[in-house]
């Protein structure tokens, strides 16, 4: 027995929205307006809003699928890549800070919305929280290292990558470049230890 018709062009004009949202995030440099993103799905903006419930919807729902697809999957490939943990670890660090960085306007929008929820984050954290374990067995990250700090070393390098950086774009990759490699030379095994971290939020 096929299923409703009527469910299946939802779930169609839903992707298409989405995928319009972080297209335009994407080419456009800027936030989208609502009415840009329904012309490019094809859709009237009534659509838009029964879909995703409006501006902030979209973001989160454009993020969520961005993040999905293109920034998980570098955490995954890390764990199941094998070889050196440290050149999985740090490789995927800086795929995900470039990766990041080349989507700048929809994380700093997503961020600040608070669009990035944790289960979204614990997506790419739980399998790097692998690569990173066993990068800590063979003494090439310091035992002390939080997957939870990989996170925020992530978001320490994309600092350099403001939207609103009026520097030309080779300035602010070199940047990045500087300060990711020092941020993950202080990850390796060193002399002091680091201060306790901040006890976690518990969830609602």
């Amino acid at each position: 027995m096929s299923g409703d018709p009527r469910r299946a062009d939802a779930r169609r004009n839903h992707e298409r929205v989405v995928r319009a949202g972080v297209d335009a995030f994407r080419e456009l440099g800027a936030t989208p307006s609502l009415e840009e993103v329904a012309r490019r799905a094809g859709v009237g903006i009534a659509t838009v809003y029964r879909l995703v419930g409006g501006r902030q919807g979209l973001l989160r729902a454009a993020f969520e699928q961005f993040f999905a697809e293109e920034i998980v999957p570098l955490a995954e490939a890390a764990r199941a890549g094998g070889g050196d943990p440290w050149a999985a670890l740090s490789g995927a660090l800086i795929a995900t800070v470039e990766r990041l960085a080349a989507n700048r306007h929809l994380f700093t929008e997503a961020t600040r919305a608070g669009a990035i929820s944790l289960d979204v984050a614990e997506r790419y954290l739980t399998p790097l929280g692998h690569v990173l374990r066993a990068a800590q067995r063979a003494g090439q990250v310091r035992a002390d290292l939080l997957v939870r700090d990989l996170g925020a070393i992530v978001v320490m390098a994309l600092v350099t990558a403001h939207p609103d950086d009026p520097r030309p774009g080779h300035h602010q990759t070199a940047d990045r470049h500087r300060y990711l490699a020092l941020l993950l030379d202080g990850a390796r095994p060193g002399p002091a230890p680091l201060p306790p971290p901040a006890p976690d939020v518990p969830r609602p």
